[in-house]
């Protein structure tokens, strides 16, 4: 299947892939910096390379080569596939629904940039830029509640995004490349908007390295030249709470993918002495709106974002989106320009006349003193009333789920107080920090039995 499908005549007008001093740095590790001109050739030349598809699904972990291969895919006019996880169902299943397509791994990345130029089969000629009409990738949801839905984004949209985050992200951010260490995956929409398109085009250069535990994520930020920016997760950022490790100073710390605990935000800028700064976003829409977690409740719009509270949700208004989106997210707005959430519309329950939302509930667990972990979610199974029972899995070691329950009843309703409730000594999240309901579902089941 020929690549014209997502072809853009090249007379159209051209926007650059990345932006900056050709001579500014783009991407290091402890060995090497990697300069924006240095990169932009590698990149045109691997998109020389590249199978002639529509498609091509990147899979690198590596985060100069996850550039690299997005990039010279843009370049040659392909869409990146971004699956929603790595799990070999998740990648058939975006192979079986995008025939045309091809995989860019960090082997398969390497061994086409070593490859002899004069070997290369002749192809049509790499235009300069990216023209803003140009599908450049499309981001998946979860898909938790039914199949993965693709959200398809435009270089346009991504640039405009990107300027938005940027303002957003400023007064963190200091010189001609502020370094950027990420602990989310590229193919997750918020990694993709951190740690691709902010090194891209913005004054940002990139740590390739994807840390995961405490350690590796120190050592990563101590290669940083200077005070580097931390992209992180709220499962990330406790364990380097708790880990007790000193890290170099940072410029600031950035947290999305799951609620922040406002009590885990205060002890991260007690313990780093830096902002942590909790970003609010979806697939869907990017990132739309930004809050200091340890002092403020609400969130503030992102330049130009505009929301509209539903009963079904919230109407989602933005520069860089072609339409509204509507998500399912429940708002309730400030006279100032600020919003505060009140869960999804599929968290909300209502058992015997009265409401909550699943979301607050689990953070009411979450305040219990002890309780490291937690959720709160719905059961699949009614009981002989006709009410699916609430269930919560907890990380408290030391305590028990009695003591627990005793503890929630000061806040929660009887009611809503989760039955069963099981301690557990880790939660199934994923490499964002999520919760698959079917890995909860499965590990209730497993503790039933025990």
């Amino acid at each position: 299947m020929p690549a014209a499908s997502n072809a853009t005549p090249r007379s159209a007008p051209r926007d650059p892939l990345v932006v900056g001093d050709p001579s500014a740095t783009l991407a290091f590790d402890g060995k090497r910096t990697i300069t924006r001109g240095a990169f932009l050739a590698e990149a045109t030349r691997l998109a020389a390379c590249l199978p002639d598809s529509p498609h091509a699904i990147n899979l690198c972990e590596d985060r100069y080569r996850f550039l690299l291969a997005f990039g010279a895919a843009a370049l040659r006019g392909q869409t990146t596939l971004l699956p929603p996880a790595r799990t070999e169902a998740a990648i058939d299943e975006i192979r079986r629904r995008h025939p045309g397509h091809h995989l860019l791994h960090d082997a398969a990345v390497e061994a086409l940039c070593a490859a002899d130029a004069g070997q290369v089969p002749a192809v049509p000629r790499i235009a300069p830029g990216i023209a803003g009409t140009q599908r450049v990738a499309v981001g998946f949801t979860s898909g938790s509640t039914g199949q993965p839905g693709a959200n398809p984004k435009t270089w346009a949209g991504f640039r405009a995004s990107t300027a938005q985050n940027l303002a957003a992200l400023a007064d963190l951010l200091d010189g001609p490349a502020t370094p950027l260490v990420a602990t989310v995956p590229s193919q997750h929409m918020y990694g993709m908007e951190m740690s691709v398109l902010l090194p891209l085009l913005a004054p940002v250069a990139l740590h390739t390295a994807r840390p995961f535990f405490p350690g590796d994520v120190a050592g990563a930020l101590a290669d940083a030249p200077s005070p580097p920016l931390l992209v992180t997760t709220p499962v990330h950022l406790r364990a380097l709470v708790e880990s007790g490790l000193r890290l170099p100073r940072l410029a600031g710390i950035v947290s999305a993918t799951a609620p922040l605990p406002v009590a885990l935000a205060e002890r991260a800028e007690q313990r780093f002495g830096a902002e942590v700064r909790e970003l609010f976003g979806s697939t869907e829409t990017c990132v739309i709106a930004r809050r200091r977690t340890a002092r403020e409740a609400a969130w503030q719009p992102l330049p130009g974002v505009r929301l509209q509270p539903r009963p079904d949700g919230t109407a989602v208004t933005a520069p860089h989106l072609a339409a509204p989106v509507v998500l399912a997210d429940l708002v309730a707005l400030h006279p100032e320009g600020g919003f505060v959430l009140h869960g999804r519309n599929s968290d909300l329950l209502e058992i015997a006349g009265k409401r909550a939302s699943l979301g607050d509930l689990t953070r009411k667990l979450l305040d219990v003193e002890g309780v490291r972990d937690g959720v709160v979610f719905q059961l699949d199974e009614a009981d002989a009333a006709g009410v699916r029972r609430i269930a919560a899995l907890v990380v408290a070691p030391g305590r028990q789920p009695a003591e627990l329950i005793r503890a929630l009843r000061a806040a929660v309703d009887p009611v809503f107080l989760p039955r069963p409730l099981f301690c557990v000594d880790a939660l199934p999240r994923n490499e964002t920090g999520k919760l698959p309901r079917e890995a909860l579902l499965a590990m209730v089941k497993g503790a039933s039995q025990t």
